[in-house]
């Protein structure tokens, strides 16, 4: 039941609206101090955005963001301090993804064509070295035992990178739901419920405004009447048929 739930949570995923701020390929040029910090401090980034992503309030925390099965079963009500670090620093691939996936529910954010690219060439990238050291180990060729090690270096270096770019696509997000990009409202913290997204057959809004397309609003009633005449004419509106009077 529980991987069903986890089934239908990513392809409900996969009719969100909103854009993430800033895309992948853009991260560095958009916050590039950040990004560095992020690259070279992986964890404790990745701790400040998930406690930032849960407005610092630490009793919402769940390990993994409640993406996982073990969720709710290390004590985190406890210690959610103790267990955060724990998560950051030992899964630390988990904890950047839970978080995008926190941010993704609560703001209906989808994962672009690009996006889906990188992060697939990182995941094939780091397959593929695995590959090669096993390949190593068993033939003991010293050429392939190079090849695996340079590919596992690449790999290394691709996985920080899309990270780092990731956090910082992060953060961007939350500046924006702060409100540090303009004078748009601060928007309400949302219920302690709303933080297991698993258990949301549809997500809440999120303060964004709705995306309009040939003057319809996507999940709204149409607006109602303004007194305004209507833009075509109206069953029966049109006069009878048949000449004017006093035409001969």
């Amino acid at each position: 039941m529980a991987s069903q739930a986890y089934l239908d949570k990513m392809q409900l995923r996969q009719s969100y609206r909103n854009l993430w701020h800033v895309d992948l390929m853009s991260t560095m040029k958009a916050d590039f101090p950040f990004c560095c910090l992020a690259l070279w401090c992986g964890p404790c980034v990745s701790y400040m955005l998930r406690k930032r992503a849960l407005y610092n309030d630490m009793s919402r925390y769940v390990c993994c963001a409640g993406y996982l099965p073990c969720s709710g079963r290390c004590g985190e009500s406890r210690c959610p301090e103790f267990c955060l670090c724990t998560e950051v620093f030992l899964c630390f691939g988990n904890s950047v993804a839970s978080t995008r996936f926190l941010l993704q529910d609560e703001f209906n954010i989808q994962t672009t064509q690009c996006d889906n690219c990188i992060i697939g060439f990182m995941f094939c990238l780091q397959q593929l070295a695995c590959i090669f050291s096993i390949v190593a180990m068993i033939v003991g060729s010293d050429e392939i035992q190079e090849a695996s090690q340079i590919l596992s270096c690449l790999s290394d270096f691709v996985y920080w990178t899309v990270c780092a770019c990731m956090q910082t696509q992060h953060k961007i997000e939350l500046d924006k739901r702060d409100g540090k990009f303009g004078p748009s409202p601060m928007m309400a913290v949302p219920p302690v419920q709303q933080m297991s997204r698993i258990d949301q057959p549809i997500p809440p809004p999120a303060g964004y405004p709705p995306q309009q397309a040939y003057g319809q609003t996507y999940g709204y009633p149409p607006p109602p009447q303004s007194g305004y005449p209507p833009a075509y004419p109206q069953a029966g509106s049109y006069p009878a048929p048949g000449y004017p009077a006093g035409y001969k």
